[in-house]
């Protein structure tokens, strides 16, 4: 018996993350007895909440509303406000399609707070969300940022816009007065590290001590900030959650993805391009769904090397040194693609699961891996392979060449899978971000492995954001990521640390990329 594979674009459209969409958007934070507390920053007064030892702000404007002439543009600062704002209501999520339940807009350029309620200076982590560059949310519940404050961490997470809005290069269709749009999430991003930069020791942090970090396209696009080189200063460690940063689009691709985007347009409304200027928000997401659908290839909206703002690929810039002497915790799951093929695919790979590469290069690759596992059955084979395409391999690329340019890093496998559900015996993609984020699944058989893993993997992240080494009570050393070993921390319920692992594998994807 198999199950239906659900494909990624799929996923995408249905749900922001696996986990957490059932609590509130206030998270849990939100039921327990609070006071207002205030706080005043260089772009003005905020009133908050606070309980618990844990101040929190949200919906903090760092950059205008991106609408109107705005809309496509790069963003710009917010503007400084007088009197007292409320920063007890967590703003709109980036317009997207489904995420059932949530208020979307295209005024999304806010941020959100949790601060210990001492004065500091305290280390900063700053969370860039996922969601295939087309959803999600900077308020998920699963990443309720109370548990880092209360391990003395200013923890902030940040929104950008998705899908047309960020990631569509307008220029093909609506002159070079739009040339670089691709990278306006990315822009607004920086903008946000730059809010960070000028506010954030009114709360209590170190803006000597910022830690950028996501999951999934969050990750990915944590990966392609260490390749910018004028982000550089606005930040100082990085973590990467299943990212890599292998493949972005070049101004010829992205032309072709922008006329295929408005040919649908037309399609489907009649209209010329120019009409995207002006048009209503949803229309622009009705028509990216068609689009979305319809084109043959993963990720068709993406950031692309312009030659500016990203000057050649990330992973090039890292490895000349952009990110020297920073520190870098970076790892993946061990089964990422289960969660998008199903825990018992048939049949072969389609384009449409691949992140990276063409289909016929990823099978010149995949008709190696019987040799490689012989002891695999076809299934467990293609979700091994379509993993490292999109997560593994990526992110190596990503920890090597910051080796090699002069950074230090750790590297990390999460192996541990729960022991019922759809998933069993995976470790899927987004497994991670609940445990990390103190959030384990509670439903599940071995519940209480998974909390015991989720303190371990929490403090460690913890101890990583303070400057130290990724360190908890019971795990062992966690030795730095070199490319003679290449140690990496095998998270399980009983961790262990291999040097060299997966190595054949790895050799396959060398002789391809």
């Amino acid at each position: 018996m198999h199950s239906t594979r659900l494909s990624r674009r799929d996923f995408l459209a249905k749900a922001s993350f696996a986990a957490g969409s059932l609590l509130s958007a206030r998270g849990l934070f939100g039921l327990q007895a609070s006071s207002a507390v205030t706080v005043s920053t260089p772009s003005g007064t905020l009133k908050g909440e606070a309980v618990g030892g844990v101040r929190l702000f949200r919906g903090v404007p760092f950059a205008r509303p991106p609408v109107g002439d705005l809309r496509f543009r790069p963003p710009q600062k917010a503007e400084h406000w007088t009197g007292s704002r409320n920063a007890t209501q967590f703003a709109a999520a980036a317009m997207q399609w489904g995420d059932a339940g949530v208020r979307h807009s295209e005024d999304c350029l806010y941020l959100n707070v949790w601060a210990p309620e001492g004065k500091g200076p305290y280390p900063v982590y700053v969370w860039i969300h996922g969601g295939g560059f087309l959803s999600g949310r900077s308020f998920d519940p699963v990443v309720d940022g109370a548990a880092f404050a209360r391990e003395g961490i200013v923890c902030i997470t940040v929104a950008y816009r998705l899908g047309v809005f960020g990631f569509l290069d307008m220029e093909p269709l609506l002159g070079a007065g739009y040339a670089g749009s691709a990278n306006n999430a990315l822009r607004d991003i920086i903008l946000s590290l730059e809010w960070v930069r000028d506010n954030v020791a009114a709360f209590g942090g170190d803006p000597s001590r910022v830690t950028i970090g996501g999951e999934s396209a969050g990750a990915k696009l944590t990966d392609i900030l260490m390749g910018i080189p004028s982000a550089e200063p606005l930040f100082h460690q990085m973590i990467s959650e299943s990212g890599g940063a292998e493949r972005l689009g070049s101004r010829p691709d992205s032309a072709v993805v922008a006329k295929g985007y408005g040919d649908e347009w037309r399609r489907n409304t009649g209209q010329t391009p120019a009409a995207l200027r002006t048009a209503a928000p949803g229309s622009l997401i009705e028509v990216q769904h068609r689009f979305i659908a319809e084109w043959p290839q993963h990720f068709p909206l993406r950031a692309e090397v312009d030659g500016h703002l990203i000057p050649q690929l990330p992973v090039k810039t890292i490895a000349d040194g952009s990110t020297k002497g920073k520190r870098l915790l970076i790892g993946t799951n061990r089964d990422e693609s289960a969660l998008f093929i199903g825990p018992h695919p048939m049949g072969d790979a389609t384009a449409a699961e691949l992140g990276n590469m063409s289909l016929a290069r990823f099978n010149s690759v995949f008709s190696r891996y019987q040799a490689v596992y012989p002891q695999m059955d076809h299934q467990h084979l293609l979700i091994r392979a379509i993993t490292a395409e999109e997560y593994w391999v990526p992110s190596v690329r990503v920890a090597e060449a910051h080796v090699r340019g002069g950074g230090s890093a750790w590297m990390y496998r999460l192996d541990f899978a729960e022991s019922s559900g759809r998933l069993k015996d995976y470790a899927y993609h987004s497994l991670d971000v609940g445990i990390v984020w103190a959030r384990p699944h509670t439903g599940v058989a071995n519940a209480g492995a998974e909390g015991a893993l989720s303190r371990q993997m929490h403090q460690a992240w913890a101890a990583f954001i303070r400057g130290e080494s990724p360190s908890a009570p019971g795990l062992l050393a966690w030795p730095r990521y070199t490319l003679a070993e290449r140690s990496t921390m095998i998270l399980n319920t009983v961790s262990q640390v291999q040097q060299q692992p997966q190595q054949a594998e790895l050799r396959l994807w060398d002789e391809v990329l």
